[in-house]
């Protein structure tokens, strides 16, 4: 389950700003999670309870933002919503299609104290 190598990476990234900025305790992490990344949110949930046990973020609600995605059809030279990998363009049908957003993953903010 790769979804727990990122959650132990989103505590090294609150553990780093903790050290950056002072703070002692996260109540919240906001986090972007494209609706065609390769991490389900519902696992990422469950790690991330798991992987915040005796740090900072212990208890910390974790928010998690889907973002739609979207391509840029090279065929018929549109912007097109991406339902899910390889689909074809709903334009023109064809299958090169270049993912231009919805496929990251990361923190967007934090409420701290």
């Amino acid at each position: 389950m790769h979804e727990m190598a990122l959650t132990e990476s989103i505590r090294r990234i609150l553990e780093g700003e903790a050290e950056r900025h002072g703070f002692s305790a996260v109540r919240v992490v906001r986090l972007e999670l494209g609706a065609l990344s390769h991490a389900d949110p519902e696992a990422l949930r469950f790690c991330f309870d798991a992987v915040m046990r005796g740090s900072l973020a212990e208890g910390a609600r974790l928010e998690i933002e889907r973002p739609p995605g979207t391509g840029w059809c090279m065929v018929c030279a549109r912007e097109i919503a991406v339902g899910q990998r390889f689909d074809p363009c709903p334009y023109c049908g064809g299958h090169q299609i270049q993912v231009t957003a919805g496929d990251d993953m990361r923190v967007l903010d934090l409420e701290v104290v």
